[in-house]
């Protein structure tokens, strides 16, 4: 009897020892998780933040996507229903608070975020020495401009390496990025994270996001979720986290393909490596370059630079015109674009710079060039040509999707303002001309300015013609790859501008598509405006004509020697006033 109490009473204390050890480690990890516990710095523009799960699914119906359509599973899921989901299914999460199509998901989530709060799940995983702390989050609603669907998971992850912090690894879209934590900032221990408008993507700098074809949007000016502000939950015994399907929407494999599928949960991300082999999937990601911090708050900042130069660059102008001015004077007319005096080359030189600028300003106004597309696809909602890229003087770069539901949606932006540049080129030609004496030194001056505005449309021209031997269109389409790949063989030949069909599979039908590309109407007269100077240029400087007669240092001088020589006489005539009579005083 001694024995059996002896060993029962052993069982039990191991029990209590193994509990505590569990325990004890729980702890452990709870506290690094809060040590390290993210920084998020959202923009002014973001409408969705972390939240509980639960929200999600309590609003959502459970499906089971077939080949003969969606089936519902249950309209009100519980833990238990996601659990039991199987990977071989294609089951999805469905909130019924409106669509990808609308904006009711966000309107909904934002009515109740005051009460539902912040929710950041932790998650500690150790391979060796190493320990990778995982935060996820969840968004109920992601709204780019590449991928719109129901639901978003994110992550962020440090790496520990005898429990000293050595990495991070920020999960943006289908990939991500790495750094060293010497790389990232902190407050602290805690790494700040700047989380992309909409898109949720997570960047290590608030200028950061205008590579690649995302064009997200980051920034500093939007709420700060601090780690003292969200709820940290452990993913430990969380029944819904072993739902196999998909956190959102899912329409099927071409809904996935166009970003418009709800995502997969923790484990299942990246085929499971996010989960299972976060070292394996860091060590994908592209690395953190200082080179590529600084070219991004370059195009961040390249407005406030430009705007700098420019200033800088007038007052220089301005102090140099004046001292030729002082030393030379600036001629009759100032600027020598004026003078016209008949029908002889100078005149008709600056004739012709005057009409390239007027050109040039009009070449703003409209698009350079232009690659546009007619698609017939069942549910097609567009009708005619519709652009596809644009690139324009205003707006710069854009580049679109034509969606069959969704219509023409934007997929990168590269807003550089070409029209700026352009339009203080001009004036800093005007400028130039200030005081300018003989017709060979203009017309120098209208040359490289003209090939200045035909540098744009050069390099518009080559990209159209390599792009086609750049790109590998078998990776990003390979089912219609042969067709596109024969449209921009065809750009590739004829640049300035063409016209080509060709068919591809939408769905479960053949489509077929009129693709139009070219030269738009800023770009022809861009290219009319340079060739004006060049050809002004060249009048001038055969023209071999002298403006105006510059002063020469005697020339400044002899003025002042006529004021000294004037003063001079009146001093000495001071001085040589009457002179009084003599004193008859003895």
């Amino acid at each position: 009897m001694r024995s059996i109490i002896n060993v029962r009473f052993g069982g039990i204390i191991f029990l209590m020892l193994m509990f505590a050890g569990v325990s004890c480690c729980q702890a452990a990890n709870s506290d690094l998780l809060n040590q390290y516990a993210p920084v998020f710095q959202f923009t002014a523009g973001e409408c969705c933040y972390p939240v509980d799960v639960e929200f999600f699914i309590e609003n959502s119906a459970l499906y089971d996507y077939t080949d003969e359509g969606s089936i519902i599973i249950t309209n009100s899921p519980s833990f238990d229903d996601l659990a039991t989901s199987n990977i071989t299914s294609d089951w999805y999460l469905d909130n019924k608070m409106g669509t990808i199509l609308d904006n009711g998901i966000i309107a909904h989530y934002q009515a109740q975020v005051a009460s539902k709060g912040y929710t950041i799940y932790g998650n500690v995983s150790q391979e060796a020495d190493i320990k990778i702390l995982h935060y996820w989050m969840f968004y109920v609603f992601n709204k780019g401009t590449l991928n719109i669907h129901e639901g978003d998971w994110e992550v962020v992850q440090v790496v520990l390496e005898n429990n000293e912090p050595i990495e991070v690894m920020y999960s943006q879209h289908l990939g991500g990025q790495r750094a060293t934590w010497e790389q990232v900032e902190r407050e602290g221990d805690h790494i700040v994270v700047y989380v992309a408008q909409g898109t949720h993507a997570n960047y290590l700098r608030s200028f950061s996001g205008k590579f690649g074809i995302s064009n997200d949007v980051v920034g500093s000016n939007g709420r700060r979720l601090e780690n003292n502000e969200y709820s940290m939950v452990e993913l430990t015994n969380q029944k819904w986290l072993d739902f196999s399907g998909y956190w959102g929407y899912y329409g099927g494999l071409e809904d996935e393909l166009r970003g418009k599928a709800g995502p997969f949960g923790p484990i299942y991300r990246a085929d499971g490596e996010m989960w299972s082999a976060p070292l394996v999937w860091g060590a994908a990601l592209t690395p953190a370059d200082d080179t590529i911090f600084l070219v991004e708050w370059l195009l961040t900042n390249f407005l406030w630079i430009f705007l700098l130069l420019t200033i800088l660059t007038v007052v220089i102008l301005v102090i140099r015109i004046y001292q030729r001015y002082i030393n030379y004077g600036l001629g009759p007319r100032k600027i020598s674009l004026l003078y016209i005096d008949g029908l002889n080359k100078k005149s008709i030189g600056n004739i012709l710079c005057i009409i390239g600028i007027i050109i040039a300003i009009g070449a703003l106004m409209s698009q350079w060039y232009v690659v546009s597309a007619d698609i017939n696809a069942p549910g097609q909602v567009t009708g005619g040509f519709v652009d596809l890229i644009s690139i324009d003087g205003m707006n710069g770069v854009e580049v679109n999707l034509l969606d069959p539901e969704m219509g023409i949606t934007p997929i990168s932006v590269f807003i550089l303002p070409f029209s700026l540049l352009i339009v203080v080129s001009l004036v800093f030609l005007l400028l130039g001309t200030l005081g300018v004496t003989t017709s060979r030194k203009l017309g120098k001056k209208f040359i490289g300015k003209g090939i200045r505005l035909l540098i744009p449309i050069i390099i518009i021209l080559i990209v159209f013609m390599f792009i086609g031997s750049v790109v590998n269109f078998s990776e990003l389409t390979p089912t219609d790859a042969p067709e596109i790949s024969n449209i921009f063989s065809a750009m590739a030949g004829s640049p300035w501008g063409g016209e080509s069909s060709y068919s591809f599979i939408s769905g479960d039908t053949t489509a077929s598509a009129t693709v139009r590309w070219g030269l738009g109407h800023g770009g022809m007269l861009l290219l009319i405006s340079g060739i004006f100077l060049l050809i002004a240029g060249l009048f001038e400087m055969s023209a071999r004509t002298t403006f105006f007669k510059e002063k020469t240092i005697d020339d400044v001088l002899a003025p002042l020697e006529k004021k000294d020589q004037a003063t001079q006489k009146q001093k000495e005539k001071k001085d040589d006033g009457p002179v009084e009579p003599p004193s008859d005083d003895i």
